[in-house]
């Protein structure tokens, strides 16, 4: 594969990194607070795929995060909010980064997201999950409580037919799949379905070339690769476009070697942190996207990620494989 790890500004991306979390009273961290708990997956998960998970304060981050934990189970964006599926999955997989999940209760975890105190992620009869107790659904909602029970291998727990049967029923006649039956077929969302479908071990119902053809058209000039037809491109579908593509198999059916010039193009050599798109300003969504997908493209120096957890290789394995 292209690319030097020379160009990868790895160090200044570490820096930027530990930088974001220190700025905890400018105006951008201010109005995240509601999504930090987010933020700390992608950039922990940034710094580990760049071998530096061991700069930032282990038992800091741990303790933070137990204290984001709501009654009921549930994990909210920050401490003092509500919880909501997306916030509990992020937490779960930051503990995995660091190899703390003997911390979690995982039935009440798992409870929660069931719906047994009728708080966040319940499982509807259709099969579809909400995101919390207010009922909004989403196929992304589906990934989310998919994956953070599969880490829990609490998976048994739920109605895992009807589950895949509510994403089948999410298929567009293009191959993709959109956040709810009808929806217009979307990169993020074929990411939620199909990452879904696999940890459920239902990949047979997506038609791999029909999607794969879908997929590759993302690809613009640039490299880079967009959402949806006729958008601008964007790192952050490096992601969610690439790890589809590996899940089915049809990875080579993309220029790997310009979308690694697309992504390198979009750092900030000065100061560190990956944006959108070239020149535009770095944030740490954007960095970790980047790093994640020059991971998925075996650029040198950064660790594998595996493409349906969204987590290194070694963290899956460890919680799957390794003996307690």
């Amino acid at each position: 594969m292209g690319g030097k790890i020379g160009d990868l500004e790895a160090e200044k991306h570490v820096r930027y990194i530990v930088s974001v979390e220190k700025r905890r009273d400018d105006f951008e961290s201010v109005v995240t607070e509601h999504l930090r708990m987010n933020g700390a997956y992608w950039g922990l998960t940034a710094l580990d795929l760049l071998g530096k998970l061991e700069v930032v304060d282990q038992d800091e981050v741990v303790s933070w995060i137990m204290e984001c934990q709501h009654e009921s189970g549930g994990f909210g964006g920050n401490v003092g909010h509500d919880p909501h599926v997306v916030h509990t999955l992020s937490a779960v997989q930051v503990l995995a980064l660091f190899d703390k999940l003997n911390v979690l209760d995982a039935d009440k975890v798992s409870n929660c997201i069931l719906g047994t105190y009728n708080i966040t992620g319940l499982q509807n009869e259709d099969g579809s999950f909400s995101g919390d107790s207010w009922g909004e659904i989403d196929t992304r909602f589906t990934y989310i409580a998919i994956c953070c029970l599969s880490i829990l291998q609490c998976l048994g727990k739920i109605n895992v037919e009807k589950a895949v049967n509510y994403v089948v029923s999410c298929k567009n006649v293009d191959g993709g799949f959109g956040c709810t039956p009808g929806a217009e077929s979307h990169a993020g969302q074929i990411f939620c379905c199909v990452g879904a479908l696999a940890l459920m071990g239902s990949l047979h119902h997506v038609d791999k070339d029909l999607l794969g053809w879908w997929l590759c058209e993302r690809q613009v000039k640039s490299g880079g690769l967009n959402g949806r037809p006729e958008k601008l491109p964007d790192v952050c579908y490096s992601w969610w476009v690439l790890s589809s593509l590996i899940m089915i198999d049809r990875a080579h059916w993309i220029d790997k070697n310009k979308l690694i010039k697309f992504i390198i193009d979009c750092q900030d050599r000065e100061n560190g942190g990956i944006s959108d798109r070239p020149d535009d300003a770095v944030d740490v969504f954007h960095t970790y996207f980047g790093v994640a997908g020059l991971s998925l493209l075996e650029y040198p120096g950064l660790k594998p990620i595996d493409p349906a957890y969204a987590l290194p290789v070694d963290v899956v394995n460890r919680i799957f494989f390794s003996r307690r």
